[in-house]
């Protein structure tokens, strides 16, 4: 099973231009719904006739390796509550031999989910999984395969989410996707919520297929988007959370308590906003945070990224978190979160919050 990923760039726009100017099927829809409606809420109420019925998320347990399994949002497919992301690290940070090492560690702890895009590596990312998955001979039916798709290279016609690059409109070139067989379900990453609110709405008017996911970032200190704004995606129309950077691009492993060290992605020319990020007060601040978060991690017998990754999967509507790693003990400590999940109480969330300065999301944040 495969699942494509429709990403915008780092503003959440678009990019190169609006695809609602594109569509040639009623494109008044989306501007009188934007204008109309003026949340999230209010938008998902006008459609109610097509409202799925809520379900909660089911959570069961593998046998052999205590994995946990969600469904995709409100769809039928059922994915690890924990995957493995290739940015950066296929292709690019490790070998394709430790590589290999990586899929099989994760495969043997019950990952079924696996995260590449086209743009990772320049493509080398899918291709080094693909071989992995051949060479160890495993069952493409038990495999949850999601690709993203926009930066797919330089010319105009190969990035963006136009129909010549995988649109009319994103909507109807997605379902062109699914009814050819390239995949089973697709979604979005980094979507505005109205963007996918719109996608839906669109979806459910021309009888096409409405994403089941979106992609967002989601850790200690970036909270507000899942536990804010998807919640109400995810009650109304499915939307489910398939969450990354579960530990802040490594902030919250501690390797920056000391400095940026060399090796490290933070002293990369590309990764100049990360290191900014991190010199930054509001940096410092989080790293003072982070030592008093230790403590409680202490008291709970685990590691900080183990309570951070677990603090992540408390969340009843994050389908799946996505690990970034670059060597087999690091996953395999961060694959522990499970075992601290059964830990992770309202009232270790609410010291956690307290010493974070948050107070805890309500119903009442994402309904107003």
């Amino acid at each position: 099973m495969q699942v494509s990923i429709a990403c915008t760039d780092h503003n959440l726009k678009r990019g190169n231009g609006d695809h609602s100017k594109q569509s040639t099927t009623s494109p008044n829809v989306v501007n009188q719904a934007r204008a109309k409606f003026r949340t999230v809420a209010i938008i998902a109420r006008s459609f109610g006739s097509f409202t799925p019925r809520h379900i909660s998320l089911k959570e069961s347990t593998g046998k052999h390796t205590g994995m946990k399994y969600r469904n995709l949002g409100k769809s039928g497919l059922r994915v690890s509550c924990l995957g493995l992301g290739t940015w950066v690290t296929f292709g690019g940070q490790i070998t394709d031999e430790v590589a290999e090492q990586l899929m099989t560690i994760a495969y043997e702890s019950g990952v079924n989910l696996f995260d590449t895009a086209e743009v990772y590596a320049g493509g080398r990312a899918e291709i080094i999984l693909g071989n992995i998955i051949k060479k160890k001979c495993w069952r493409r039916s038990s495999l949850v395969i999601t690709t993203k798709l926009y930066w797919g290279g330089k010319a105009e016609t190969e990035r963006g989410l136009s129909r010549k690059h995988i649109i009319e409109e994103i909507v109807r070139a997605m379902t062109y996707v699914i009814n050819q067989g390239m995949a089973m379900y697709w979604g979005t990453s980094r979507w505005t919520a109205m963007e996918i609110m719109e996608a839906y709405s669109v979806a459910r008017q021309f009888n096409l297929i409405p994403p089941v996911c979106e992609q967002a970032e989601y850790h200690l200190f970036q909270r507000e988007k899942v536990e804010v704004q998807l919640p109400e995606l995810y009650h109304k129309i499915g939307i489910g959370a398939m969450t990354w950077s579960p530990l802040a691009c490594g902030i919250i492993t501690g390797k920056y308590e000391n400095g940026i060290p060399d090796s490290s992605r933070a002293s990369m020319k590309s990764y100049q906003w990360l290191k900014e990020k991190i010199v930054s007060e509001d940096g410092r601040k989080q790293q003072a945070k982070l030592k008093e978060l230790n403590h409680i991690a202490e008291k709970l017998g685990c590691t900080l990224p183990q309570l951070a990754v677990a603090w992540c999967l408390r969340n009843e509507g994050v389908s799946s978190v996505l690990l970034g790693t670059s060597n087999p003990e690091q996953l395999t400590e961060n694959l522990g979160a499970i075992q601290v999940l059964p830990k992770m109480t309202s009232h270790v969330v609410s010291d956690i919050d307290h010493i974070l300065g948050n107070r805890p999301y309500s119903k009442k944040d994402y309904r107003s």
